[in-house]
């Protein structure tokens, strides 16, 4: 072989071993491509979630679950490994965000979850389990709508909160015809303030360019007048009534009350195209066992009650909770676990409350971003006291202008500058941009998506895990065998949480015991292993219903009377722990 001919070879053999390699080195890198540090409007977040499908098929689905108010789709991926189960065969956690059009990181937190299970499958132990033995369910954006119009325009002013179903906001029989007006054309809408004689505010001794509240008993000297905009109607109120104007976290059943009582509630429970989807596709998925919705901000693991009409949740509910709500501000160190209604302020027709009061699912809501995080500082406990209040609005509000100052040179604060106002006359223009305060900014993001992500697949980590532990048979006549058989439950949360058995709210978990030629005669819960006392089952003793479920990190044994002989087989179905089966031979 002459050395042309040599080389040609070698050069044969590397172009057929990157053909090869080529193609699986940048399918497994083509998700890096997916930043972090940007935030994904409605078009790009739906292409990323394609781009994935598409990377990994073998795990991932996306399907549309229907239309919001505006046409768009409403996005849910599945993650599934076909080959160690079906998918209604395990316990599923459900995460979704942006229910408010302007909670926007939601989004992104659901889509750096997926990216980093998928890349992650086969390289970290953990994360190989978790989608071995888990299905996710992901809804990255709840409110299309209002996400597509927060990115679209500053016309917003950070809001876009609501979903975007034209709504008499003023009940003067007009939709939509007062929102926010750019009144000097700079393409953002700020704040507005005037210089009054007795005013609530006062300029900040520790910042002039900042408002601080003027101390009980004293009046001050400046009035803040919201967010830029005119009296488009003519009604003497200006910015009353802007697009949308209803939220769709108060539109479920769960203690649903009407707009009198809770602004924002719609017409009845579910009124809306994007709420009534979300639930129909719950409903056909009870094997959801964990609920994770993401909001913000403020720092906060929330659960419920929503409302304290609803009273505390059981025990032994609570229990876990606060196994998985305190490990959480472990995993996210600038954020407090609390109860709705007694930390933060009742919800009524709120949607983990009804995931969890009314279809017994282990549900959290995360208020993303905490401002702390601007001065790198732990969330101080409220006392109560005014002063306290004061104090802490002033310290928030430098440490967030000192961050713009020195961190993000000043980009997300406009100095004020006068402007002549229709209504109010002489007035200032300034403040915060759009992206400050309810988001964080852009390099600090991926940090949020990953702590966050790593809590919820926690609590996923957590959702009941049930198996046939162990099968004992002994022959107690010539065609007559007592049958022993243990079910367990390897994590923390039960196969049936408190509210779910007390209140009936799916069915219990069954264990049955079959087999040809095989006849069983009674059964009965094991009360005391170690005296072998037993508790009859009354009826169809084949099919035994575990009433009350599975504990968590517990387990319960039962004893068959089987007559004949042959293979038996013992099969569990537990809806929202997974399903075993195991067979044993009795002769």
């Amino acid at each position: 072989m002459n050395r042309k001919t040599k080389w040609s070879n070698v050069i044969l053999g590397i172009s057929l071993g990157l053909a090869f390699i080529l193609p699986s080195v940048l399918k497994a890198n083509e998700s890096v491509i997916l930043p972090y540090n940007r935030y994904y409007d409605y078009d790009e977040m739906t292409e990323a979630l394609k781009k994935l499908v598409k990377i990994y098929p073998q795990f991932l689905d996306l399907q549309s679950i229907g239309k919001s108010i505006e046409g768009r789709d409403m996005w849910v991926v599945t993650i599934n490994n076909p080959k160690t189960g079906t998918e209604m065969d395990k316990a599923a956690m459900y995460i979704d965000g942006n229910i408010h059009g302007n909670e926007v990181q939601g989004g992104e937190t659901i889509l750096y979850t997926i990216d980093y299970l998928m890349k992650n499958y086969g390289v970290v132990e953990k994360v190989t389990r978790l989608v071995d033995e888990r299905v996710f369910y992901l809804i990255p954006m709840v409110n299309p709508d209002g996400r597509a119009h927060w990115f679209d325009t500053e016309k917003f002013g950070g809001g876009g909160r609501s979903g975007m179903r034209p709504t008499d906001d003023d009940n003067d029989g007009l939709l939509d015809e007062d929102g926010y007006d750019d009144l000097d054309g700079d393409g953002l809408i700020l704040q507005m303030r005037k210089k009054v004689d007795r005013g609530r505010y006062r300029i900040s001794k520790e910042d002039p360019r900042l408002l601080e509240p003027a101390p009980q008993g004293e009046f001050g000297d400046w009035e803040m007048l919201g967010n830029e905009g005119i009296d488009n109607d003519g009604d003497g109120r200006i910015n009353e009534d802007g697009p949308g104007g209803y939220d769709m976290n108060r539109n479920w059943p769960a203690d649903w009350q009407p707009n009198y009582v809770q602004r924002g509630a719609g017409d009845y429970p579910l009124s809306y195209p994007e709420t009534a989807c979300i639930a129909a596709f719950i409903m056909d998925h009870p094997n959801i066992a964990g609920v994770q919705a993401y909001h913000n901000s403020g720092g906060m693991i929330l659960r419920g009650p929503g409302d304290q009409s609803q009273g505390p949740y059981p025990a032994g509910d609570r229990r876990v909770y606060d196994f998985i709500g305190k490990r959480g501000e472990e995993i996210l160190p600038f954020y407090r676990y609390m109860i709705i209604w007694d930390d933060l302020y009742p919800v009524r027709g709120g949607f983990v409350n009804w995931t969890s009061e009314e279809l017994g699912i282990f549900s959290f809501s995360n208020e993303l971003w905490s401002r702390n995080q601007y001065a790198n500082k732990t969330p101080e406990p409220s006392s109560g006291e005014t002063e306290d209040r004061f104090a802490r609005y002033r310290r928030g509000s430098v440490d967030r202008l000192k961050f713009d100052d020195y961190v993000e040179m000043g980009a997300r604060y406009v100095e004020w500058k006068p402007f002549r106002h229709p209504v109010y006359g002489d007035i200032e223009l300034g403040g915060w941009v759009r992206m400050t305060g309810r988001v964080p900014p852009n390099f600090m993001l991926e940090e949020l998506c990953h702590r966050n992500a790593m809590f919820t697949l926690y609590h996923a980590d957590q959702m009941p895990l049930a198996a046939i532990e162990d099968i004992k048979a002994e022959r107690i006549g010539n065609d007559t065998h007592k049958l022993w058989v243990t079910v367990i439950n390897m994590r923390v949360m039960p196969t049936l949480s408190e509210l779910a058995w007390r209140n009936k709210l799916i069915r219990p978990d069954i264990l049955t015991v079959e087999g040809r030629g095989l006849r069983v005669v009674s059964a009965g819960t094991v009360t005391d292993p170690l005296l072998k006392q037993v508790t009859l089952i009354e009826h169809k003793p084949a099919r035994v219903l575990i009433e009350n479920g599975i504990p968590g990190n517990g387990s319960r044994t039962y004893q068959f009377i089987v007559s004949g002989s042959g293979n038996a087989t013992i099969r569990l179905d537990c809806l929202r722990g997974g399903k075993d089966e195991k067979s044993i031979s009795l002769r």
